[in-house]
């Protein structure tokens, strides 16, 4: 429906910019209608770090008039975007590769499916570890200079301790988390608890990849020696932050819509979350938040868009959640063997090559049923 159309506008978007470098047309029918990007030689409408044109239909409308307005004035962005984004798809891929709900992905705009207009813990790492990867990605590609309009973060300069002192090029995390939040919080319409849930896991995905920040020194001195230390403020890696969010996954707050009650209050400053249980804490900046149940994962459903866990391959000896019992949700599994050939025994000869062996092995595959 339109309205889960508008509230996954920002996410849609960025997913029809990853895939359209797959295809000179990427389109999805959305109740009947036809909408995407296209690639074209002839428009100057949108323009990637590469120079390949993008330009949007009218008539679809994928990209709001600020987007567009934030990345013809950031030249070099699109591609950053584009990056951040397949980091996150493939991140999420890595951290539930194991669960029932396996991060699956179509190739189409509408990636993760109908997961994402619910409201359930695995929207909101969604757009947790979506929301990092845009911030992650532009933050270090400003520091490597494939952005125009930004540069290192410069301001950490001058004395820092009592041998070593500020320099070099830190990431530039805040442009990141400014830029991120401007183009896609502003994607995001209505005042309702889904709108607040998102707005929360957007910026839970930013702070993370802020709080992980670490200082990285070179040393200098004679002979190897570390006389003073020259250092800045690096990212951290995206595994870093695809761990912490998972961890905030596990421990997602569940909550509900606020009032404050308080008359003087403007509406805005009403409007908050709170937790579905009153003896709970009030969820942090960085803690993922949800408010409705997640979906059965163990089976086929058209309407939630699960696709079930028949055919995965699971763990006969392990009692966690990639054991069979658990993946295959107690129908069982059936049992195969396999046999593959891969290179061994590889030497290194100078110089230059290296020559293997094939070794055959034989592997027993575990299959939910």
């Amino acid at each position: 429906n339109m309205r889960a159309f508008t509230l996954m506008l920002g996410l849609k978007t960025l997913w029809v910019l990853v895939f359209s470098s797959l295809s000179n047309t990427l389109a999805v029918n959305n109740s009947g209608r036809w909408w995407g990007i296209v690639n074209v030689a002839s428009s100057n409408l949108l323009t990637d770090s590469k120079n390949v044109q993008l330009v949007l239909d009218p008539s679809l409308q994928l990209l709001s008039r600020k987007q567009r307005k934030l990345i013809r004035q950031n030249p070099g962005i699109l591609h950053s975007i584009s990056s951040g984004v397949q980091s996150a798809i493939k991140e999420c891929k890595w951290q539930f590769r194991k669960r029932r709900w396996n991060c699956p992905t179509a190739q189409s705009p509408n990636v993760f499916g109908k997961i994402v207009n619910r409201g359930c813990r695995e929207t909101a790492f969604i757009f947790a570890i979506t929301s990092a990867g845009v911030t992650h990605s532009v933050a270090r590609s400003c520091s490597e200079g494939s952005i125009d309009s930004c540069t290192c973060d410069y301001r950490r300069r001058g004395p820092g301790g009592a041998d070593w002192h500020w320099g070099g090029c830190s990431d530039n995390i805040d442009f990141g988390r400014v830029f991120g939040r401007e183009f896609l919080d502003s994607s995001e319409r209505g005042r309702d608890l889904r709108y607040l849930t998102n707005l929360h896991n957007n910026e839970a995905g930013r702070m993370t990849v802020f709080s992980e920040m670490r200082q990285e020194c070179k040393c200098h001195g004679m002979s190897g020696s570390c006389t003073v230390k020259t250092c800045w403020m690096r990212l951290p890696t995206f595994r870093t932050v695809g761990d912490f969010l998972k961890d905030r996954f596990d421990g997602a707050s569940r909550v509900i819509y606020g009032n404050k009650g308080s008359n003087r209050a403007s509406r805005a400053d009403m409007r908050h979350l709170e937790p579905e249980n009153p003896a709970h804490k009030l969820p942090s900046q960085r803690d993922l938040v949800y408010f409705e149940k997640s979906p059965n994962f163990c089976t086929y459903s058209g309407k939630t868009g699960t696709i079930g866990t028949s055919g995965r391959y699971c763990n006969s000896s392990s009692p966690a959640l990639d054991g069979c019992e658990l993946l295959c949700c107690g129908r069982g599994y059936r049992t195969r063997t396999e046999r593959v050939t891969e290179r061994c025994n590889c030497t290194f000869h100078w110089c230059c090559h290296v020559s293997c062996s094939n070794c055959t092995n034989t592997q027993v595959l575990h299959e939910c049923l």
